[in-house]
């Protein structure tokens, strides 16, 4: 990299599972001299830095931000300017809800270069380990990606009939704190109330759990659960195939299994 040249590059980290990391990320992360990484990149994906490389963590949690985005914005100007190889690490994909295009446009407009890594997103890679394809012939033939979070806590303001379409799958980023709402506006622009409905926390992790469930009840089946963030919400017909093509068992669900087995005996 030229000193003249600096470039920053938006690593996407995946959902979690490390094996997950496309074959340039998990380059760029060994030939990295600093990374600056996000909440949402896993423990064993942060287990795969070398030693000796500086990391630097800017994670924001709902309500709680270690560091805003202005001052990682002006954290990743200011480490390109000294002419070391700067990974920006962050769950799933940079690009989708990652907030990703903020520090690249940032970055171009005052002379940094950026290359863009995409990481698999939570859509793709948490309804898959939960079993629901996101489409289906005959069933969905259309995928929305939207968030379940607006800036400041402010109410959601979506096109409610356009979503509440039965032959397309919704995916709900950052929806648990507004799920009631979701349930509310959906059934009320049209969309059937036994719509089948699910919850997948920590997809892909040896901690991932499912709550499988419709529309109208999804809201109270995952307060009971205590299911909590990350998580994400799946809304459509294609989740009726989550108990049939069920086929991942978290190494936790593994681990507790062997010593049931071990104390009976």
């Amino acid at each position: 990299m030229s000193k003249n040249n600096p470039v920053v590059y938006l690593v996407g980290a995946g959902p979690g599972d490390p094996d997950l990391l496309t074959v340039k990320a998990l380059r760029l992360i060994n030939q990295a001299d600093v990374i600056v990484y996000d909440r949402l990149v896993s423990e064993p994906i942060i287990d795969l830095i070398p030693h000796g490389t500086q990391r630097v963590y800017v994670g924001k949690a709902p309500g709680k931000h270690h560091m805003g985005q202005d001052e990682i914005n002006s954290l990743l100007l200011n480490l390109a300017k000294t002419n070391r190889s700067i990974v920006r690490l962050k769950g799933g994909d940079p690009f989708i809800f990652g907030r990703g295009s903020e520090e690249a446009q940032y970055l171009v407009q005052h002379g940094v270069n950026f290359e863009y890594i995409p990481g698999i997103t939570a859509a793709a890679a948490c309804s898959a380990y939960a079993g629901i394809p996101l489409t289906h012939r005959g069933m969905a033939r259309s995928v929305r990606l939207i968030t379940g979070h607006c800036r400041a806590d402010q109410p959601l303001e979506l096109n409610w009939k356009s979503l509440a379409d039965k032959q397309t799958t919704l995916v709900f980023y950052m929806g648990i704190a507004n799920l009631s709402q979701l349930r509310e506006e959906l059934i009320k622009a049209g969309l059937d109330a036994s719509t089948p409905a699910a919850a997948v926390e920590n997809g892909t992790t040896s901690t991932q759990r499912r709550c499988i469930s419709t529309l109208d009840r999804i809201a109270d089946d995952i307060k009971a659960m205590s299911i909590r963030s990350p998580a994400l919400i799946i809304i459509g017909d294609v989740v009726s195939f989550a108990n049939e093509l069920d086929w991942f068992t978290p190494q936790s669900d593994i681990k507790d299994a062997i010593e049931q087995h071990a104390a009976e005996n």
